[in-house]
């Protein structure tokens, strides 16, 4: 059992090629699935794609309030976190009081903020515009301080199956410097890191509608987020809102979302302007790798 989980989960090691190696996913007839990089008859790609896409629409919007010849613009951000917004208005007509240029803000947590206030050029003719409204998480005038980080788990001694510049999907902008850590489902997951729950993801099933699958979003006092994915359904024991120190119990580790196996995907995050990037951080002990399987070398 072990060595199959060492295996499904060394898939996702990095890679020190330049293109990313193509892997080969078939099913026996007893049901068991194997990896390769060697085509197989029956066998069919296994495409890899590690996207965080967390939905805000309904805790980050445009509230805007009607009266007649009068549209009062407000950005509402229902998170425990700063998101930045910009907000931009076309197609206007019978509209005064829209800036030319693009309205850039930080709003604080939990607040309700006026960006704007539309008026009437002729008050028996309506406003008519649309306004073009975009947001991400976290303050881009922060300073990341240096910080390493405890091992995010109890028990192990564990592997890293995939690093920093991974070409199986450690090769985006919000993933680059991420880290996987082979580990059996069920086992516990506990804040590296100081701060506040933004946001948490706890029913998903299997590979589940979300690359991402059961995470939890932590907001770090300097402004950067640590991000615990592919969690156990169910698992996770924290809420949005919750302050947790360093050891604070979150959630199981478990296999949920495009996962290769059985691992934690761990990754810090800041907003660098008008959007959430990955960046580099240390754990306070060494991490062995695992051997690339997919690659021959053991």
């Amino acid at each position: 059992m072990l060595a199959r989980l060492l295996f499904f989960c060394g898939l996702c090691l990095v890679s020190q090629l330049a293109v990313a190696m193509t892997i080969y996913k078939s099913t026996d007839a007893n049901g068991v699935v194997s990896y390769s990089d060697q085509p197989s008859k029956g066998a069919k790609v296994f495409v890899f794609q590690d996207r965080m896409v967390e939905r805000l629409e309904r805790q980050v919007y445009l509230d805007i309030k009607k009266q007649k010849g009068v549209d009062v613009v407000f950005a509402r951000n229902d998170l425990y976190a700063p998101v930045e917004v910009a907000l931009a208005f076309i197609g206007m007509s019978n509209v005064r009081g829209a800036p030319a240029k693009t309205i850039r803000r930080v709003l604080p947590a939990r607040s309700n903020t006026r960006l704007a206030l539309l008026t009437a050029i002729s008050g028996d003719k309506p406003l008519v515009y649309s306004p073009q409204f975009q947001y991400s998480l976290g303050d881009p005038s922060g300073t990341a301080q240096s910080y390493r980080y405890p091992l995010p788990w109890r028990g192990g001694p564990f592997r890293l199956s995939q690093g920093a510049n991974g070409q199986y999907s450690h090769y985006g902008p919000k993933n680059r410097y991420a880290m996987d850590i082979a580990m059996p489902v069920g086992t516990p997951i506990i804040a590296a890191r100081a701060g506040v729950v933004v946001k948490t993801e706890n029913s998903q099933s299997g590979r589940g509608t979300d690359a991402s699958g059961n995470f939890v979003r932590v907001l770090h006092d300097d402004g950067t987020m640590g991000v615990y994915l592919h969690l156990k359904q169910g698992s996770v024991s924290v809420r949005e809102g919750q302050r947790v120190k360093v050891g604070s119990p979150l959630a199981l580790s478990g296999n949920t979302g495009n996962s290769s196996g059985p691992h934690l995907h761990f990754v810090v995050q800041r907003n660098t302007g008008e959007g959430l990037v990955s960046i580099p951080y240390q754990f306070n002990q060494p991490l062995g790798a695992l051997p690339n399987f997919a690659l021959g070398k053991q």
